[in-house]
């Protein structure tokens, strides 16, 4: 993999495109993983998107993407079903994108006012392959956030998030299952968060954008305590000081960019023991606090082992390796 390294930012960018890796079991479900490109577009998701035949789901929080938006005007031209859930509390950002797809005869809605905020990022196409994101559908961000994507085509999963998708899309309550890799917010992210972080024995990669919730900041001190390797990725560590001051005196390690025009710290992802048979990997997009687990509708997954789950944890230990060589220590 190639890297360069620009100045006190210390972005790590892939060469030419996005970072992506790909595996496919004997059981025929596959999981890909790839890191934003760090350009102004996004090809990756727009293929993804234009691969649709039949229909396409889609709950994202933010949505100023021109090309998205026409991406998924031109499947509804061609007869494909498509419905897409905004955040109701962005209705100023996501304007723009709802009245050129409801002009369009595309299915929008705002999202349930039974959440903060509907902070979730996922697309389905086909209702047999997920997106999971941990970065908004916001092209003017591109070029400087670090975010993830991850591919699953489990049925499990892909189930489940359909299921959520059709109660939120039609404003009914629900509670989530987590098909086979899931975790949700407000169901059970939290919980599900402490498991891999409880999990640790050798090494935990934290990289994040929010880090204030007490009992996962706690849990992550803890692993550092019992000796686990920790490290963390932070955007503005100056905002966690605390948190930040709690993970040291146990014994981890902190980084930060605070360069509110450089690179930036968008994503939300784990990495616990790396290329062990304990090995697990998590992203999505729920921040590490209080409301976007406890109140909001996020989405993320977790996938465990050294089989199909090593491509995505290379993909997202890989990059965040040139992360946390790039930041300023805090």
């Amino acid at each position: 993999m190639l890297w360069k390294v620009f100045g006190r930012a210390g972005v790590a960018l892939a060469a030419g495109a996005a970072v992506i890796a790909t595996a496919v079991p004997a059981n025929a479900a596959s999981y890909s993983a790839f890191a934003f490109s760090l350009t102004n577009s996004e090809p990756t998701i727009y293929d993804f998107i234009d691969s649709a035949t039949t229909s396409l789901d889609m709950t994202m929080y933010e949505l100023e993407d021109t090309t998205a938006v026409n991406d998924l005007i031109a499947l509804k031209n061609k007869g494909v079903t498509v419905r897409v859930i905004l955040d109701r509390q962005h209705k100023t950002a996501n304007n723009s994108a709802y009245t050129a797809l409801t002009n369009a005869g595309v299915g929008v809605v705002w999202s349930p006012s039974s959440f903060v905020y509907t902070h979730q990022k996922t697309i389905t196409v086909d209702g047999t392959k997920s997106l999971v994101l941990t970065g908004n559908l916001t092209s003017q961000y591109y070029a400087t956030g670090r975010d993830y994507g991850v591919f699953t085509d489990d049925t499990r999963d892909v189930a489940a998030i359909e299921k959520v998708f059709n109660a939120d899309y039609a404003g009914t309550s629900i509670t989530p299952t987590d098909g086979d890799h899931l975790l949700w917010s407000p169901t059970d992210s939290r919980s599900r968060l402490l498991s891999v972080i409880n999990a640790a024995t050798k090494t935990l990669d934290v990289e994040e954008l929010e880090f204030s919730d007490s009992t996962v900041v706690d849990a992550i001190a803890a692993r550092a305590k019992a000796g686990v390797k920790v490290r963390v990725v932070l955007e503005t560590p100056g905002d966690y000081a605390s948190e930040v001051s709690e993970i040291k005196a146990a014994g981890g390690t902190v980084v930060g960019y605070s360069d509110p025009n450089g690179f930036y710290i968008h994503a939300k992802a784990m990495v616990a023991d790396y290329g062990l048979s304990t090995q697990e990997v998590e992203a999505g997009s729920m921040n590490i606090s209080s409301n976007s687990l406890s109140s909001n509708r996020e989405l993320g997954i977790i996938l465990t082992g050294t089989g199909v789950a090593q491509s995505v944890a290379t993909t997202v230990e890989t990059t965040f390796n040139g992360d946390y060589a790039g930041g300023t220590a805090a």
